[in-house]
């Protein structure tokens, strides 16, 4: 796979008058958007074909950096708003780039019903582990133990598993990985972006701000290095037992299926109905 220097996927994709980012040193969100942005080029994708939603959260400003159309949306609403957006243009990409409490906590709702439907979307979303951009508070995916500013001595709720969560909602794709896997990422978007229905790339995405420096990880290489003792590789997870998973997070492939998405359904919903009431033709 030939990769294209940053300056030019920069140049291309990027609003130069949009830059520098708002991202703090060693945040993980850049390297998800690079990604994403390295996969439609790499599928020779037309932006003019492509629309950017997110809500409200550190990763939701990305639509506002990239030289696509886009909607920056309310907390939690991402997926409300790109239901409209696919359903009144079926031939437009719509990619949602979400952070973890917009899409477990309040747009959870929404989240699962997106999957029961089957939504034809792309999710980009960013697991930090907290709310990076409020305060650092934790999050419905912040594990045990760890600790926030509403969490001081720990926090002490079972957190989701959004990639499990997708799988058993019904998900056509659903992949996890840290940013630091690099190749894993990008080809992972590739494939989600030219599947049918609801598509989820997962990024655990490190925050050495406001989730780091209150769980003494305040630089990014140790964040790095944190990551790399709590994730297991699928193929390697399938073959130990729960008490040795216990606080790890498993990476990887975790569906890849093939069912109708909501906007061929709802085009032959319409079909059948004008049948029904006799308005063909």
């Amino acid at each position: 796979m030939y990769l294209k220097c940053a300056y030019e996927i920069r140049e291309k994709y990027l609003r130069k008058d949009m830059l520098p980012t708002i991202f703090c040193p060693g945040c993980g969100i850049g390297s998800a958007l690079q990604y994403t942005l390295r996969a439609i080029d790499d599928l020779g994708l037309n932006p003019d074909e492509i629309v950017w939603v997110s809500g409200i959260g550190c990763s939701s400003r990305v639509p506002g950096f990239v030289n696509f159309d886009g909607l920056h949306t309310t907390h939690g609403r991402a997926l409300a708003f790109a239901t409209g957006i696919k359903l009144a243009n079926p031939d437009l990409k719509v990619i949602a780039f979400m952070g973890d409490g917009d899409t477990a906590a309040i747009g959870g709702n929404h989240f699962i019903h997106a999957i029961r439907r089957n939504l034809d979307i792309t999710v980009i979303l960013i697991n930090n582990f907290t709310y990076g951009m409020t305060g650092g508070q934790v999050a419905p995916t912040t594990l045990k133990g760890l600790r926030g500013t509403t969490a001081p001595y720990g926090q002490f709720e079972n957190p989701f598993d959004i990639a499990e969560l997708a799988v058993a909602a019904g998900a056509n794709y659903v992949a996890r990985w840290s940013v630091f896997n690099y190749l894993q990422g990008i080809n992972s978007i590739k494939k989600a972006l030219q599947k049918e229905g609801f598509t989820l790339v997962e990024f655990l995405s490190p925050c050495p701000i406001s989730f780091g420096r209150r769980n003494r990880m305040k630089t990014a290489p140790e964040l790095l290095r944190w990551y790399q003792k709590i994730t297991v590789p699928l193929s390697k997870a399938k073959k130990m037992p729960p008490e040795e998973l216990e606080g790890k997070i498993v990476i990887g492939e975790f569906v890849d299926r093939d069912r109708p998405g909501l906007a061929r359904e709802y085009e032959e919903y319409k079909k059948r109905a004008k049948k029904m009431m006799g308005w063909e033709g």
